[in-house]
């Protein structure tokens, strides 16, 4: 089966409190994420900035004022989760845009989720969630997202001057995974490899010089 060319779209960044994903990053690139906004259908609110040409950093967090409408993305709402994010925020997930998710979704599998159509004040778009809102692999498989025609919404984003350089990604099931991303996106500067836990890192070339990101 052909599948659709898909890139690397952006990074989440998942934390209990949106401020305290902000301080997160914050500490690991100097740089001061502004706001995004809310997601009505998830129950959560985010931070946004670019990371080079149609790729952007998201820092996201359950938003005390929203009741979610379904069991919140990223695994929000799991007590695994909650737990290691109580920890510290972290980088948990990455997502790929794709033409058709429908499509998409057909090549690689249930595994991945639905495609759910979310909103953030007047922009929609449709993402792929399972409907316990965990990820697969942890993570490291990416999320797929649709975006509507036009302009990438990273243009209307804050550039800070942080480019995203390399994206490394590791899992303990590393060669099912590889196989896996095979057939959904090609990108030089996405690694894959096999390690104790799932892990994603990203580095980033920042004002400051080049800065890990996890």
């Amino acid at each position: 089966m052909i599948v659709p060319e898909a890139s690397l779209d952006h990074l989440t960044v998942a934390a209990l409190t949106i401020d305290e994903g902000i301080a997160h990053v914050r500490r690991a690139l100097g740089v001061t994420v502004p706001p995004g906004g809310s997601h009505p259908l998830m129950g959560t609110h985010n931070h946004l900035m670019q990371l080079g040409d149609g790729v952007f950093l998201e820092v996201i967090a359950p938003d005390p004022m929203i009741m979610p409408q379904r069991t919140r993305w990223f695994g929000l709402d799991d007590p695994r989760m909650r737990e290691r994010l109580a920890a510290s925020p972290r980088l948990i997930s990455w997502v790929v845009r794709v033409a058709s998710i429908e499509y998409m979704l057909a090549a690689v599998g249930k595994e991945s989720g639905e495609a759910v159509r979310v909103t953030r004040g007047s922009l929609s778009w449709l993402i792929s969630v399972p409907r316990d809102g965990s990820m697969p692999f942890d993570g490291a498989f990416p999320t797929l997202i649709e975006w509507p025609a036009g302009l990438h919404p990273s243009s209307r984003m804050a550039d800070l001057g942080c480019r995203l350089e390399r994206l490394a990604i590791a899992h303990p099931k590393g060669a099912r995974l590889s196989a896996a991303l095979a057939s959904v996106v090609d990108s030089r500067c996405i690694t894959i490899s096999t390690g104790s836990v799932p892990q994603i890192r990203a580095m980033i070339r920042t004002p400051q010089g080049l800065r890990e990101l996890t």
